[in-house]
């Protein structure tokens, strides 16, 4: 194992660094059993891309179904939109409430 240290060391002599997060992550409280549950939504890959009917005003939307681990299944319906540079503009939920504000770990 301090082989491979001494190999990864000397690629990377800077030490292990830790890309950026393209995330933002919600927490949400299930009605129905009260469950508390965090969901990561990925900033590059999760979001559908909306055009706008101009085709001018370029604006993303994600939508997610949470269930819980615990003894409810209720579906908690979250829709989320992000403006062009990917930031938080509006969310809905259905089925459960939001806990905290939505915090984004890295710029898009």
């Amino acid at each position: 194992m301090r082989f491979l240290k001494k190999i990864e060391n000397f690629f990377n002599p800077s030490g292990p660094s830790r890309a950026p997060d393209f995330a933002t992550w919600i927490t949400v409280k299930c009605s129905r059993c009260g469950e508390v549950i965090r969901s990561r939504i990925d900033l590059r890959n999760d979001l559908t891309i909306d055009y706008g009917a101009d085709g001018a005003s370029t604006t993303y939307y994600c939508h997610k179904t949470l269930i819980g681990e615990q003894r409810c299944y209720q579906r908690i319906e979250v829709d989320l939109t992000f403006d062009a540079k990917h930031k938080l503009t509006g969310r809905q939920i259905s089925g459960g409430e939001f806990l905290e504000e939505n915090k984004k770990q890295a710029a898009a």
